[in-house]
């Protein structure tokens, strides 16, 4: 799955927006938890290799072996990011994580 979760208006909450990939019911995640949650409150990249590995890991599917997500910024402030799974184990690389900081930039001066 890619998808963006967008802070949920003044909630601690993220919420499910534009996405892609199979369904999942984790529409709504509370700050600090899973790998978005957390992301939500470090500010910080986060690139899980092996998801097993993660005690706060929530799962959006069986076949989802590891993990990237990336802050989006406006105006210093977290609005959001994106969700990237991957069915395969170990698979992003640091060119995917300074790609997807660009791209969350150049979206960043969009919205």
């Amino acid at each position: 799955m890619v998808g963006f979760y967008f802070k949920n208006g003044d909630k601690e909450e993220l919420k499910l927006a534009q996405f892609t990939g199979e369904p999942t019911e984790h529409t709504i995640i509370p700050f600090g938890k899973g790998i978005c949650g957390q992301v939500a409150v470090s500010n910080k990249n986060f690139v899980v290799q092996d998801v097993t590995a993660q005690e706060n890991y929530i799962s959006c599917g069986w076949k989802v072996k590891s993990e990237i997500v990336i802050p989006i910024f406006v105006a210093g402030q977290n609005i959001g990011q994106i969700d990237i799974d991957s069915h395969t184990a170990n698979t992003f690389t640091e060119k995917d994580e300074r790609l997807l900081e660009y791209i969350c930039e150049k979206l960043s001066k969009i919205l």
